[in-house]
């Protein structure tokens, strides 16, 4: 059976253990006989992304950015081009071809450097929609970093004496107008991955545009729609989707509580998955995980520093027999949004209104707790706009702003008589105001607003209470 696996970015940096511990894993006899019957899907190198893109936390200008601004964009290919090939040179102990290597990336770059000075000398003339032509260099530029870390893991297998496959996935050689699936289907079709290790890039080059679509979520899109299309297309039996990260999918995070009062989850369900993608601790990408969940597709999180850990298995009907707390997450980057007004009784419609903005400006509730003239609702404080506040303000009685953190307690079956009350009592042993809470009727996910500068002191009181106190099984 075919297992589809992705390596994330800050994995692929770490490739001594990825080639020791998930490609040739040493300690799985099936897997050290017979490497194949397997599919990479690969990310950029760690950081590789944010120096062509933007830096993710500081939105420091990459590649794009500076393309976009005219700021000197050639002199910055340079120095990322160098950068990548420092990269080559660590990967020579592992039996990179250097030389190979460094040709093929050079080689890219410039293919990436023609189509931005072309692309250049079109918006400068000013007959085209900007937009679009900005959306086609994201791609372009993305692209890069996934055939860097293919191209060399696919290098470095076939030195070791595998038959290993560089699926290029970027379209720089062919000129084809192929929808993704299209194109996925189109190389796929041409492999024998029982006699074969492809290593894929994480970037699929497609008319309807993975950027556009999923931005910088789109190697998980990539990972999926691979297992997709050889069970749908191809009808091969797909053992696991399996993704590999430096780290386990924790009880809480090993940051905050410490690494050894955080606990593999070990086994969870597609709803969990989709609790965690909502408050930014993502398994794996939300419209990943659909078609995955929809074709009963398990999901795999292995840690790739201990490959003998079975790690944690994301299914679609799994529940805990015995009702616990399984996780413990949330963010402190939200912000609390009130309407308040009186007119608000009774009103039919009142809250499609608010909704009807919220979508003109592209943003989505994390959270919505409501009363008889009040709405709160919590949103990604990135996606606060001056103009969306001040339009609520201009139709509204009353709108309050604030700064807040959210915490979240979630599992399969937390349907337990007085969990909430502990929950709030524990919070409020720990002089923990709780300003918004929510639970729905399916009872996965109780949400807590609290004050932003207490976030970690609360995550560390219910680990302690729900994983230490109370003895993690």
């Amino acid at each position: 059976m075919l297992t589809i696996e992705k390596i994330g970015g800050t994995s692929m940096s770490n490739f001594d253990e990825v080639l020791r511990n998930v490609i040739l894993n040493e300690n799985n006899f099936v897997v050290k006989n017979n490497p194949y019957h397997r599919i990479f899907v690969v990310s950029a190198y760690g950081n590789v992304t944010n120096l062509l893109l933007e830096n993710k936390k500081t939105q420091a200008d990459g590649l794009y950015r500076k393309f976009l601004k005219r700021k000197g964009f050639q002199k910055e290919m340079k120095k990322i081009t160098k950068y990548l090939l420092s990269l080559n040179e660590k990967l020579k102990p592992l039996g990179l071809d250097q030389e190979v290597a460094d040709d093929f990336i050079v080689e890219r770059i410039e293919q990436v450097r023609d189509l931005l000075i072309n692309l250049d000398g079109v918006l400068s003339s000013g007959y085209v929609v900007k937009k679009n032509l900005y959306a086609a260099a994201r791609e372009i530029i993305a692209s890069i970093g996934e055939s860097h870390s293919a191209f060399n893991s696919s290098n470095i297998l076939k030195n070791l004496g595998y038959n290993s496959i560089f699926l290029d996935l970027g379209g720089f050689k062919d000129k084809k107008s192929f929808t993704i699936d299209e194109r996925l289907a189109f190389e796929f079709k041409k492999i024998d991955v029982e006699k074969s290790l492809p290593f894929v890039t994480g970037y699929v080059k497609g008319i309807d545009g993975i950027m556009r679509r999923f931005d910088r979520g789109y190697s998980d899109i990539t990972f999926s729609k691979v297992a997709y299309t050889f069970k749908r297309k191809f009808k091969k039996k797909i053992k696991e989707a399996i993704i590999h990260k430096e780290f386990h999918l924790s009880s809480a995070d090993p940051k905050i509580v410490g690494p050894e009062k955080a606990f593999p989850v070990g086994y969870t369900n597609y709803d969990v998955a989709d609790q965690l993608a909502d408050v930014g601790m993502e398994a794996i990408h939300p419209q990943a995980s659909k078609p995955l969940e929809k074709n009963d597709i398990n999901i795999r999180i292995k840690n790739i520093f201990e490959p003998q850990h079975q790690g944690t298995l994301i299914t679609k009907k799994y529940q805990g027999k015995k009702a616990k707390i399984e996780i413990i997450t949330g963010t402190p980057k939200v912000v609390l949004i009130e309407i308040h007004d009186p007119d608000m009784v009774g009103k039919v419609g009142f809250d499609l209104e608010i909704a009807t903005i919220l979508s003109n400006y592209g943003i989505s509730y994390i959270l919505k707790s409501t009363n008889a003239n009040s709405i709160s609702q919590v949103i990604w404080e990135n996606q606060v706009q001056k103009n969306f506040v001040e339009e609520l303000k201009t139709k509204y009685h009353e709108i309050t702003t604030e700064k807040v953190a959210m915490v979240s307690v979630i599992g399969t079956n937390i349907s337990i008589p007085g969990i909430l009350a502990k929950t709030t009592m524990i919070l409020s042993q720990a002089d923990i105001n709780v300003k918004c809470v929510s639970q729905s009727l399916r009872q996965v996910n109780m949400q807590f607003v609290i004050e932003r500068e207490k976030y970690e002191q609360a995550i560390q009181n219910l680990n302690d209470f729900f994983f230490i106190k109370n003895n993690h099984t």
